[in-house]
Order: C-alpha cells, then structure tokens, then sequence
C-alpha cells in the first residue's frame, strides 16, 4: 500500500501566493504616491504588479508540477488574485483612467464567481477553464498597458486591450454560472438516486420475501448468500480502496 505523504503547509507554492498577498499593499502606495503622473512612481507600480500577477502563474505550475496543492492555498490564492487586479481597477478608475462602470462589471463577475465557486463546493470543484485563463491574461496586459506611461499612440492600445479583457470577462462569467448550475445539479441527482432502490437500501418487497422464507423454513442453501470468497493482502503496488 502506498502511502501519500501530507503536502506541508510552507512551501513553495504558498510562500509565492502570500508573496502576491504583500505585494498589493506595496503596489497601492507606488500608484497613490506618483497619482498616476510620476512616470517614476507609475514604473514602479507597473513592475510591482507584473511582478505580482506572474506569481500567480508561477505558484501554481509549481503546486501541480510537485505536487504541493494544499486547502490554503486554494483558499488564499483566488483571493490574491482578486485582491491585485481589484485593486489595480479601483485606482485606475479612481484617477479617471478608466471608467467606473468597466471597473463595477470586472469585479462583480470576479467576486461573483469567486462566492459561487464556494456555494457549490460542497457538490464539487469546478475548475479554471481556457477561457478564464484567456481572460485573466487579458486583464493583466490590459491593466499593465494602463498602469506603464507610454507615448500617446501606445497609450490609445488600452481601451481596446480592456474592451477584449471585459468581454471575455462577461463571456466566462456566464460560463461558470452554467458549469455551478451543472455541477450542483449533477450532484443533488446523484445523492437522490443513491441511498434508495436495490443499491444499498431497504427494498420493502425483498424484505418481505425473506421474512416469508425464513417463517417457512426454507432458508436452504439455495437461498442462503454465497460464501465469502478468502481475503487477499494487497501487494505493495496494489492500492487499497
């Protein structure tokens, strides 16, 4: 029987996402100090939250390639994802580089499927899909291009890198609202169709057979249950369920 060892709680993995999780507070101060005029200050909010949202990638190559997922991380890590780009959209908006209600959508869809990835927990995982992938990529080089001062003709790429940003924002929301309603209802028509009929509980009809059978003394070795067939060890590669 191969025993798994239990992933530790410090590794590399997390260090990165609580990394992330100390970098926004420092991103916030660089974009507040230089109110998005310093071209000093707006380089050094540029780099921090490059640098941050790459953590993002890094960390979770590192917790699948070796195997160091834990229940922290999963917790903390969509949270320092939301908290980063949430931030890097306020400030934006704060300062009129970005209109509010482009701000207002993003976060509503991406707290809104963080909270329902939560509801339905309890009924499964619903995992990360190629298009949010797509659409986080989209929102780090749209907020990169917006936070990084640029002369005016790179500048004007923005609006139409955020415009591709938001609409696959929209676009994988209403996805995952689909994937949420599927898993949970998959799930609730397992859990009906488990306890009841021949599969492991009561059958009241088969109950009544039996009860028939034993008063009448036929519990004979035509009705009686099989034997049980001998118990083997389970070899070293074989897992035990």
């Amino acid at each position: 029987m191969t025993v798994v060892k239990p992933v530790p709680l410090l590794n590399a993995a997390n260090v990165l996402t609580v990394v992330r999780m100390v970098l926004v507070p420092v991103f916030v101060v660089f974009v507040v100090a230089g109110r998005m005029t310093d071209t000093g200050w707006q380089l050094a909010a540029g780099i921090t939250f490059v640098v941050a949202s790459a953590t993002d990638y890094v960390d979770g190559w590192i917790a699948r390639t070796y195997n160091l997922v834990t229940s922290f991380g999963k917790v903390v890590d969509p949270i320092a994802d939301k908290a980063l780009t949430g931030a890097a959209l306020v400030l934006l908006s704060l300062y009129d580089r970005l209109p509010w209600w482009v701000t207002v959508l993003i976060l509503v869809r991406e707290w809104g499927v963080t909270l329902l990835r939560f509801w339905v927990i309890r009924h499964g995982v619903i995992p990360a899909s190629r298009g949010g992938k797509v659409k986080t990529a989209l929102q780090i080089l749209a907020i990169g291009w917006y936070l990084t001062p640029l002369p005016d003709w790179l500048a004007a790429v923005g609006p139409w890198l955020m415009a591709g940003a938001l609409i696959v924002t929209v676009v994988t929301g209403l996805d995952y609202v689909l994937r949420a309603y599927r898993v949970r209802r998959d799930s609730l028509r397992r859990r009906a169709g488990g306890p009841s009929g021949t599969a492991g509980g009561s059958d009241e009809f088969g109950d009544a057979a039996r009860s028939a059978t034993e008063s009448a003394g036929l519990q004979g070795p035509l009705l009686s249950a099989p034997a049980a067939a001998p118990a083997v060890a389970p070899t070293a590669d074989e897992p035990v369920a």
